[in-house]
């Protein structure tokens, strides 16, 4: 038995998808959750200070002398943390617990041109130089390896469970119910209005799921709840499994996560795309999506066509052989 310590991106964090990352760890990797000693610290708030590393260093030998240490997915790195909130709140002073970490299906934020002195200097003092590092796509995976880190690209562990039979589960036509998501940091009233309006047309029953909390204030922006007869699912994940389980359910949104996590539940999905990121995931998964822009050409259509949901792109004998580290 190994004591592992989670470095969880779900904790202090406002945006569901990441507990879906976390969700997605648990269920994709049971063994190390069967086999081991499982400890949790939140990785989005500070971890104790220099000081109370000296005064209980040994009360916190536990944490620190882990056998192993997971980030756990998300945009955790980042090109400068130098910035006063970073995704994995650490800083030179106060990282101590952190040293030998390993990624585990983490991903790169771009916020400079180039890596400064300090996050070099940062990242080879907490990251580990032993094992290689489980990362999202290939963009983390050179910066990883520019900086003299192993590394290798598994995609994200929400995938992980996406195999030919599951998929082969999930409904090639039209459901009668959708639940849908909206972005609020990305808002096209336009293009997402027309959305909803293609949505109440096509299903009986339409429900949305507020993956951030102000994605409710932007839904109220564009309809009126009431009158368009949308019900509101409380926004946590077991509200939003409830309506995933009943049968018949389909997922449109623009939520990448919220809709992968419509996969792992057998739901016939479209992402719509807002970024760079699920582009990206489509174009190296084949996943089914759509950009914003297209939406009024190419929603309904899609809604009312049958297709097969096939995820390509998974390298399920490399995501093994990267778990074999640790066994």
């Amino acid at each position: 038995m190994k004591n592992v310590l989670l470095l969880d991106t779900s904790v202090g964090s406002l945006n569901q998808g990441d507990e879906i990352i976390n969700i997605s760890i648990k269920k994709n990797w049971s063994e190390l959750f069967e086999n081991n000693y499982i400890m949790n610290m939140a990785s989005h708030t500070p971890m104790y200070t220099l000081l109370q590393s000296i005064i209980y260093q040994k009360k916190l030998s536990v944490f620190k002398d882990a056998d192993y240490k997971f980030l756990c997915g998300t945009n955790a790195l980042y090109t400068n943390m130098l910035r006063p909130l970073p995704t994995w709140n650490i800083n030179l002073l106060d990282c101590g617990l952190a040293k030998k970490t390993i990624c585990l299906g983490a991903g790169i934020g771009i916020n400079s041109k180039k890596v400064n002195l300090y996050t070099r200097t940062l990242y080879n003092k907490v990251l580990s130089h032993e094992y290689t590092h489980s990362v999202r796509d290939e963009k983390t995976k050179k910066f990883l390896e520019e900086l003299g880190f192993k590394a290798i690209n598994t995609g994200c562990p929400t995938l992980w469970g996406l195999t030919p039979e599951h998929c082969a589960d999930i409904p090639k036509e039209k459901g009668k119910r959708v639940i849908f998501t909206l972005t609020y940091y990305e808002k096209s009233k336009k293009f997402d209005k027309k959305m909803i309006d293609i949505l109440l047309k096509n299903y009986s029953e339409v429900y949305f799921w507020p993956q951030c909390i102000k994605d409710l204030e932007y839904l109220k922006e564009l309809v009126d709840i009431k009158s368009k007869d949308i019900c509101v699912i409380t926004p946590n994940i077991s509200g939003y499994e409830k309506i995933l389980n009943l049968p018949n359910t389909d997922y449109v949104g623009n939520r990448l996560h919220g809709g992968i996590f419509a996969l792992q539940h057998s739901c016939r999905t479209i992402v719509i795309s807002i970024d760079y990121r699920a582009e990206k995931m489509s174009e190296n998964y084949s996943f089914d999506c759509i950009r914003r822009e297209d939406i009024p050409e190419s929603l309904d259509k899609k809604i009312n066509s049958t297709w097969d949901t096939m995820i390509t792109g998974i390298d399920f004998d490399k995501i093994e052989n990267w778990k074999r580290q640790f066994r």
